[in-house]
């Protein structure tokens, strides 16, 4: 029997019409939609009596691609007209397209997103030929307010965009296995009509595909082992299909289409156009009985012009426009366009777009399954007080607070909503015990149950959940240790540092391609931290945080030792680096893999590099007497003496071995005493930026500790706090110095000194 394909455009109500009729008419005994075909058996859980919005959710994780996919329908999506109508004629229901997770949608989010890409310059050609701005408004023009002969016209406009486009290996891919469930309905149909619906970029190469070949039914492809997959049904939203939010396909202003689809376009018209006013009449917008009259007016007025029998969406929005904003737009109208609304668009254009998005949320029948998480997060929430809403404080010190913040991290995590966290600590650094949420456990649009269900991909329970989310997040997170460390503090904060072994993997990967010096000496500062002393959190000693340890520490060496350069300012952020390598040397040694006699060998070189820049080789000197080196600080402080590079070198110093210059018995106070007393004006005007800077490692204490020793050294009294508050800059007083001395001997040079002694 034949086989009747019709191609389509995704979320058109004229081709859901079209297909409607078509199943109605012809009674198939199979009817074959564009869809993935590991659902096909849980097709009785797509047709329960949801209300669209709706989407398939499929997701595929392996050890080498995570991949998240998206099926949207709504009540005039063509696939869930073909499917109920194809059920009320009692025909046998397929998908036939490959599962999301198959390599062909690897970078698709969205299976039914038109290929308007690939056929651009037909596209573009038409809109020309028909003066109209985009492919929306064409579509419109052509095919949903007056198409005259629909399915000539489809045929015509699929022939023209597949005749010049070049399919993709994906499409091939797609198109033969669809051929070979066409063919397998086909011979299994008998007398009766087969109906197949895709898109109708496929058609034309299905038809020929289907000709020929096998006529057994395919296999549907399973995950390889080893690899996780499958499919949930999830509510989705219109703000989630409009194009002007950003969805990858399909056509925008979905709530125009809706009631394209219920009310026909003059309906529609009237109904937005009301719509419209209302909302900008509730934000305080003057909209006038007569603003409103000539925005029908001109709507009408653009319907005739441009040839329509009723209000196409760009004939109400175009009038609209006219009749509501009195003065010039910055900005290009968005529905010229295909895109997000850009941000500073007009109010009563942002309104616009806003009624004809709509915000319809669907809703699943309450007799469909969930994946495991969402009946375990319920049970999880109730057991420990957070189903009810309001403003909670959690104790992190008491047992059942850190319980109770792990369950409400592990949400945020998956990006559940319903729980906002206020405060609490931010860092593994802080010192902060006590955290503040703020619960809303109400759903009103479907978010939470819809982000539950898709969380649901990464495990049946709360703490699997989390940790898969957080491998995933430092996989993606390749070399940005930033990133890296975040994952890491989020991994504290739900208590599944130590439940992944895939999260210190990715991390150790991480920092082994990590080149940015001063992130990881954050993050080994912050893990440090976390390993030594929280037991709160439950990371002091955690093999993950000691993985991190051992691996920062010996990365932040092996880049220091490459760094060639001469004189410059002092880097903090390498020397803070260089700071947190040698708490891990000093504090870890023994208990992790930190090498400190391979720390002395690099501390070494580094020190007495030549083409080293000075801070850097302040610094490794500074390790070296740190791990306990005997070399003599009084010779390295005056090898480093000359006025460029004295201060920066210096800053190394301090960073990292300050108590060099705070022992009293040493003699590196005393000998910094007699250089700096030895710098001539000049010298000391050249130095003096980079030695403030160097004593700034120093705690205002400290400071005053050093002043008190200097005034001893002189034989003074006085007030060591009262020399550091001096009563202007000192790099201002030097400066004016040195500038009285420039100008005496300029006036000297030209003999101009009179009587001056």
């Amino acid at each position: 029997m034949a086989v009747t394909f019709i191609g389509v455009r995704h979320h058109s109500p004229a081709c859901a019409r079209l297909v409607r009729d078509a199943i109605a008419r012809l009674r198939p005994a199979y009817v074959l939609v564009e869809g993935p075909a590991d659902v096909n058996g849980r097709l009785d859980e797509l047709l329960l009596g949801h209300t669209p919005p709706i989407a398939i959710y499929s997701f595929y994780r392996d050890a080498e691609r995570v991949h998240a996919s998206w099926s949207p329908f709504c009540d005039y999506s063509p696939e869930w007209a073909a499917l109920h109508a194809g059920r009320a004629a009692g025909a046998e229901l397929r998908f036939i397209d490959l599962p999301a997770w198959h390599p062909a949608f690897a970078e698709r989010g969205n299976r039914y997103a038109d290929a308007e890409r690939r056929y651009a310059a037909a596209t573009e050609r038409l809109c020309r030929e028909f003066a109209v701005d985009n492919t929306d408004v064409l579509w419109d023009h052509l095919f949903e307010i007056d198409a005259g002969d629909l399915p000539a016209r489809l045929d015509a406009y699929f022939d023209l965009v597949r005749g010049e486009a070049e399919p993709g290996p994906e499409d091939s891919a797609r198109e033969s296995y669809m051929a070979a469930w066409v063919r397998a309905a086909r011979a299994d149909a008998g007398d009766r009509p087969v109906v197949v619906v895709t898109g109708g970029f496929h058609k034309p190469a299905l038809e020929a595909l289907a000709r020929t070949g096998g006529t057994g039914w395919p296999e549907v492809p399973a995950p390889e082992e080893g690899a996780t997959g499958g499919s949930f049904l999830v509510p989705y939203s219109f703000r989630r299909l409009d194009a002007f939010t950003g969805y990858q396909s399909g056509m925008p202003s979905p709530e125009y289409y809706q009631r394209l689809w219920e009310d026909g376009p003059d309906g529609a018209a009237a109904a937005l156009t009301e719509t419209v006013v209302t909302r900008l009449r509730e934000r305080r917008q003057v909209v006038s009985t007569a603003d409103l009259i000539a925005a029908r007016t001109l709507t009408e007025g653009l319907t005739r012009l441009r040839g329509h029998r009723s209000p196409a969406r760009t004939d109400l929005l175009d009038g609209l426009v006219s009749a509501l904003v009195g003065e010039d737009l910055d900005q290009r109208l968005p529905w010229t366009a295909r895109g997000p609304l850009a941000p500073g668009a007009h109010p009563a254009v942002a309104e616009m777009v806003a009624a004809l998005s709509g915000n319809r949320v669907g809703r699943l029948h309450p007799d469909t399954p969930a994946p495991p998480l969402v009946h375990d997060t319920a049970a999880e929430l109730e057991r420990l007080g957070l189903a009810a809403g309001g403003r909670i404080t959690l104790k992190l010190t008491a047992a059942r607070g850190l319980e109770r913040s792990r369950a409400l991290h592990r949400l945020r995590v998956l990006g559940v909503p319903g729980a906002r966290r206020e405060s609490g600590p931010a860092t593994g650094a802080d010192p902060v015990l006590e955290e503040v949420w703020q619960l809303n456990p109400s759903d009103p649009d479907g978010a939470r149950l819809a982000a539950l269900i898709e969380a649901g991909a990464y495990g049946p329970t709360l703490g699997d959940a989390a940790a898969a989310a957080l491998d995933e997040r430092t996989t993606a997170a390749g070399g940005d240790i930033e990133r890296l460390a975040e994952s890491l503090f989020d991994a504290a904060l739900c208590g599944c540092a130590g439940q992944s072994g895939r999260i210190a993997a990715s991390i150790a990967a991480g920092i082994a391609g990590a080149s940015d010096l001063g992130a990881l000496g954050r993050a080994l500062d912050v893990v440090l931290g976390l390993w030594r002393h929280d037991h709160v959190l439950g990371t002091a000693r955690s093999p993950l945080f000691g993985t991190v340890i051992e691996e920062c520490t010996e990365r932040i060496l092996w880049l220091a030792e490459g760094i060639r350069g001469g004189p410059a300012p002092a880097d903090r952020a390498r020397l803070r680096a260089l700071a947190a390598a040698r708490d891990a040397l000093l504090h870890a040694a023994g208990t992790l893999r930190v090498d400190r006699d391979a720390a002395l060998g690099v501390a070494g070189r580094v020190a007495a590099a030549p083409d080293a820049p000075p801070d850097l080789r302040g610094a490794a000197f500074g390790l070296g007497r740190a791990l306990g080196d005997t070399a003599d600080p009084a010779r390295a402080v005056r090898g480093a003496a000359g006025p460029r590079v004295f201060g920066d070198w210096l800053a190394g110093l301090f960073a990292l071995a300050r108590q060099e210059v705070l022992d009293p018995g040493g003699t590196v106070l005393a000998v910094l005493d007699e250089l700096v007393g030895a710098l001539t004006d000049e010298d000391f005007l050249v130095a003096l930026p980079a030695l403030r800077q160097a004593f700034e490692f120093f705690p205002p204490r400290e400071r005053e500790t050093i002043a008190e020793r200097l005034l001893a050294r002189r034989g003074l009294r006085g007030s060591a706090r009262g020399l550091l508050r001096a009563p202007r800059d000192p790099l201002v007083i030097a400066e004016a110095r040195a500038l009285e001395e420039r100008v005496d001997r300029a006036l000297e040079a030209a003999g101009l000194t009179g009587g001056r002694p």
